[in-house]
């Protein structure tokens, strides 16, 4: 058995952080999953006290989850995290210095054994209306949503092949990268949520562009087509920070996998909790 901690979409808060630090010295928990968007910066996203970009995972982050570390000695979470599209790629040598450390485990396109389970992390959204797009990729064909713009345009942090940004979808990455293997074990930590679910729900209500309406539901075709077929123990997702407040569910089922939605929109922290032993009873808190 273990116990899961969720949390998402953090975007440098400082507020947030501390709330997370101070809660995880106080509860007992196996793992700490971490799903992407967390560093200060983006698009108008982050709180008036976030921290200033240079050196957050470095000189913050990787403090702050040492300290834990010594604190806890032998009860401390294990860590496991995975960036998002408000994340600029150029911070991805900081988390593999920082998990260099024994800070956390960076899980991004792997597979890492955790205990019985399996964490397989995956950060990549479909296209967005966004300009940075060292995190997106065409779904599942290179059809672009109205309103959004195209992986081949924009811009990446990272040099990113002709091949990668034009034609590369997110069905192609989780063929690649997980297929082939029993994910009856596995936790899936991915930053973008199943397509036409409770928890990719946009505030998108009568938008729209040049007369087309856009759509509500801005999650992943592949990403829920993955789940069903490979039916992971549990499945975590963020990017929507409005979707629980619209939709009230912070947790679906896809055939026999719960998938959770750990994004919040207020100023709280939001933290998803999950034993593996009943992944499908878990529960939300705010701090």
């Amino acid at each position: 058995m273990s116990t899961l901690a969720f949390a998402t979409d953090l975007h440098g808060s400082a507020s947030r952080y501390e709330s997370l630090f101070q809660w995880l010295t106080s509860n007992r928990v196996d793992a700490l999953l971490l799903g992407g968007d967390l560093l200060p910066g983006g698009f108008g996203l982050s709180s008036p006290e976030t921290f200033g970009t240079d050196a957050f995972v470095l000189s913050y982050l990787e403090t702050r989850f040492l300290e834990l570390r010594q604190t806890l000695g032998d009860a401390s979470p294990r860590v496991f995290l995975i960036m998002g599209n408000d994340d600029p790629k150029y911070e991805e040598t900081a988390f593999l210095q920082g998990m260099k450390s024994g800070a956390w485990t960076y899980c991004h396109g792997k597979s890492v054994t955790f205990g019985e389970h399996t964490v397989c992390g995956y950060s990549f959204i479909p296209p967005s209306p966004f300009h940075l797009k060292d995190w997106e990729r065409y779904d599942v064909s290179r059809f672009v949503d109205t309103a959004c713009v195209s992986p081949a345009e924009g811009y990446v942090t990272v040099p990113m092949s002709d091949y990668e940004r034009n034609y590369q979808t997110i069905a192609d990455d989780l063929t690649d990268l997980f297929a082939g293997q029993d994910h009856g074990k596995s936790i899936f930590l991915f930053h973008a949520p199943p397509y036409k679910t409770p928890l990719d729900r946009a505030a998108l209500d009568g938008k729209m562009v040049d007369y087309v309406p856009l759509d509500v539901h801005i999650g992943s075709i592949a990403v829920e087509r993955f789940i069903r077929r490979m039916q992971p123990l549990v499945s975590f997702h963020g990017h929507v920070h409005e979707a629980v407040s619209i939709t009230g569910e912070f947790m679906t089922m896809l055939e026999s996998t719960p998938c959770y939605q750990g994004a919040h929109d207020g100023p709280e922290l939001a933290l998803t909790l999950v034993d593996t032993l009943a992944p499908k009873n878990g529960t939300r808190i705010l701090i």
